[in-house]
């Protein structure tokens, strides 16, 4: 098929669109660019049907960038817990000051200084600009590149340059130069609930008589699957130190890593060094005999298996080069950063 053979993409998109599309997700209702941007942002990682509920709790907590700015990073972590992929949170709060520091709070208007905060790429910029502003600009997002591969037929792997540079290309050509916000919607939706990943279904789909994947019945392999390595097993020990009101020693995880800027309970290679640190870090610790259930939880590349160890103390004689600190007590909780196997651990144990 012919790159330029794509006039009929838009307008059977829009038509599908009217009567089958979606129109009442939280952030249509209301498209400023801010909300357009956290939208996007939660989107990138995260289906609808979850992202709603996070979302709304969001919006009501930061209704805008002034506000989102001033809060603690611990509190923005806090409403995105359980939602994975906690750098999109921390880049959404650091683009919040930048916003706040160089434009008054308000988003740049165009997509160029979009790109320019942390976070945001080329399709999410361009996202930003059509669903808030019904500005022309080709979006790329996992959606969209299915959507176009099955339709014009791009094989290969999804990442290798010379498919991405051709998709963009037909993204580019089939974005309409009217009904942007609608078209950008259109056909995030058509690849989020008929041209899906596994068992698209074709008979309800408005490109059907022109996709060249669908003519040649290989629909079902394109794109071709990323090839992913056999995923591995992490184990660490997770010391849950408890004092007599029932709270928790939690420490801050690094920026980088897994769970970054999140709350944890100290994590050992071993339980010999779970023991040593109880040892020589709190004070009157008893580690008890009785064990807790192992708790695995699964991670794009690995998995990681959690060995709780329990311990009660009286008290937590730091050193100064260890990280940050806190005692969290679930009976009076704090807004801060907990992943959710961290929080059902807490919770197990209270």
């Amino acid at each position: 098929m012919h790159m330029d053979n794509t006039a009929f993409v838009a307008p059977a998109l829009l038509k599908w669109h009217a009567q089958h599309g979606r129109h009442d997700l939280p952030w249509q209702r209301e498209p400023t660019p801010y909300r357009v941007w956290v939208s996007e942002i939660m989107l990138q990682q995260t289906q609808v049907a979850t992202a709603t509920g996070y979302y709304d709790r969001f919006m009501r907590r930061f209704p805008d960038v002034a506000t989102l700015a001033a809060a603690p990073l611990d509190e923005v972590l806090h409403l995105w817990s359980g939602l994975g992929y906690y750098s999109r949170a921390r880049n959404l709060h650091r683009a919040a000051q930048q916003l706040v520091e160089q434009y008054g709070g308000e988003l740049p208007t165009t997509a160029a200084k979009l790109v320019e905060l942390p976070g945001i790429g080329r399709s999410t910029a361009a996202a930003i600009r059509a669903l808030s502003a019904g500005e022309r600009g080709a979006i790329l997002d996992g959606n969209v590149r299915r959507v176009l591969a099955r339709c014009f037929l791009v094989t290969g792997a999804p990442t290798p340059r010379a498919a991405e540079k051709r998709l963009w290309q037909l993204a580019e050509l089939c974005t309409p130069d009217e009904d942007v916000a609608a078209y950008t919607q259109a056909i995030m939706d058509l690849g989020a609930t008929i041209c899906v990943r596994r068992r698209p279904l074709c008979a309800a789909c408005p490109l059907e008589a022109h996709c060249a994947a669908k003519r040649s019945r290989r629909q079902h392999e394109i794109p071709a699957p990323r090839v992913r390595a056999a995923r591995r097993t992490r184990a660490v020990v997770m010391l849950l130190a408890q004092r007599g009101d029932g709270s928790v020693l939690l420490e801050r995880r690094p920026e980088r890593g897994v769970w970054g800027g999140l709350w944890c309970p100290p994590q050992f290679p071993s339980v010999e060094a779970a023991q040593l640190y109880a040892a020589t870090r709190l004070r009157s610790a008893v580690i008890e005999p009785r064990s807790l259930a192992i708790v695995r939880h699964a991670f794009t590349h690995f998995e990681l298996e959690i060995t709780p160890l329990l311990a009660s103390c009286e008290a937590w004689a730091g050193v100064m080069d260890e990280p940050p600190t806190l005692w969290y007590n679930p009976a009076q909780p704090e807004r801060l950063g907990l992943p959710a196997p961290v929080s059902a651990l807490i919770q197990s144990i209270t």
